[in-house]
């Protein structure tokens, strides 16, 4: 056994899941941030980039049908799960590969955007692969600090695609950055193989032996559960009152979060006419490093304090950073202090997901954590989406920090209503999810 078993280990859990979120931030990074600061530093119009986020972003709207998939078919001849992980993780390197037949991302954008969206195909499967594995194996009280990984990891992956990417790419060329996108991509893949996450799993494939001698995560039943078992307590537990109201509030903030930012960047390089390679690099790098000790210090709280108290405050916190910035947008010429509001957004989505991530994990049911889990990401990512494709039509109305500003008094009262309305439903992550799912 080259690393101690997923399910046995604390310290392999938190490295796991971190570098899982990696591999998926560095294609996002590259694709939602270099590529399209470098689309609109050309010139392309909002709409045209906002349909290219939004083509690219179509496979993780679909993770709602890849949950129960993986859930139905969760054991195989490499142990549980596994086998989803290798497998997209390799198609993902052989998608990345495909980019270096493009040579110009302006000319060819139709080609661009269909290799993206057949990686992003594949990185879906394997981001509800990775998401039902860290439901599995990690104890809830424990939940907090393994989404701070996860959301940690994604960042510096975000960052790697984002600001390094795009710096090779403006130094050495878009092939450039493709090829070191891809080797990457590849060396994850291959510490992928060789982790085992239970110690019945075989490392290579072993035929002969049933799945349930192979690996029970000391389950009461280890067996594939069939797909309309699946699909009925999906339903009850995704309709559940508490569940949907609460949900509903975090699907409308990761609206907001995806709608302002677009805009935001968008009009810093087509208005204020910033170079995409700055912007890239300052989402990218700068206070990188102290977003992931914020992070990491979040999921600490999560645990400690309870993630809807957590949530609550986050989103009290995006809310007036929302009415304070877009209150004078006058100021926005001042460099400086757009600088400064780039860095500082830095913070919102990772922490925001620190808190929101545990609880949607405690309100799922048993047996069905993966299904569940990934159905709240197939529709947190169209909410993205969707806020990303809706601002390019809606900057013809108003400008940005009209809409900023009313999304900011908006999420300011949401957080209210949280704080009040669920402030008895329990102080720790152990304590909310049989609240909640009544």
């Amino acid at each position: 056994m080259i690393f101690p078993a997923l399910n046995e280990s604390r310290s392999v859990r938190y490295f796991t899941f971190f570098y899982l979120y990696v591999m998926q931030g560095i294609p996002a990074g590259f694709a939602t941030t270099a590529i399209c600061n470098f689309l609109a530093s050309k010139g392309l119009e909002l709409q045209l980039i906002g349909t290219f986020a939004a083509i690219i972003g179509i496979p993780w709207i679909l993770q709602v049908l890849w949950g129960p998939i993986i859930d139905r078919y969760q054991y195989s001849v490499i142990g549980h799960r596994k086998h989803w992980l290798v497998f997209t993780q390799v198609i993902a390197c052989i998608a990345s590969l495909l980019l270096l037949f493009i040579s110009d991302p302006v000319s060819e954008l139709n080609l661009l955007t269909l290799v993206f969206f057949v990686h992003s195909v594949f990185a879906s499967v394997q981001d509800a692969s990775a998401d039902a594995i860290a439901i599995e194996v990690s104890p809830k009280d424990q939940r907090g600090k393994v989404n701070a990984f996860m959301r940690g990891g994604f960042l510096v992956g975000y960052a790697v695609g984002a600001a390094l990417l795009s710096w090779v790419m403006h130094q050495y060329g878009f092939r450039a950055a493709v090829i070191l996108q891809t080797f990457i991509l590849f060396v994850f893949t291959i510490i992928t193989f060789l982790l085992k996450f239970d110690r019945k799993d075989p490392i290579l494939p072993h035929f002969g032996k049933s799945h349930s001698s192979v690996s029970a995560y000391n389950f009461n039943q280890a067996s594939n559960p069939t797909l309309q078992f699946l699909f009925s307590e999906l339903y009850k537990s995704m309709t559940a009152r508490k569940n949907l109201v609460i949900f509903s509030i975090i699907l409308s903030v990761y609206f907001i979060i995806s709608f302002f930012i677009s805009g935001y960047t968008y009009y810093i390089i087509h208005f204020l006419n910033w170079p995409d390679k700055d912007v890239s690099i300052l989402q990218g790098t700068w206070g990188s490093v102290l977003t992931l000790s914020v992070i990491l210090l979040g999921g600490v709280l999560s645990d400690r304090i309870g993630s809807l108290k957590l949530m609550s405050i986050v989103m009290a916190g995006i809310g007036i950073y929302l009415v304070v910035i877009c209150s004078a947008p006058n100021y926005w010429t001042i460099k400086s202090v757009t600088k400064s509001g780039l860095i500082l957004w830095n913070f919102v989505d990772p922490l925001f997901s620190v808190a929101a991530f545990p609880l949607l994990m405690n309100m799922c049911r048993d047996r069905i954590q993966g299904s569940q889990f990934t159905a709240y990401m197939a529709l947190i990512n169209f909410s993205g989406i969707l806020g990303t494709y809706t601002v390019g039509w809606a900057q013809i109305l108003a400008e940005i920090y009209w809409f900023g500003l009313i999304c900011g008094v908006l999420i300011t009262l949401a957080a209210i209503y949280m704080r009040l309305t669920y402030k008895n439903s329990g102080t720790k992550n152990v304590a909310i999810n049989d609240n909640l799912n009544r």
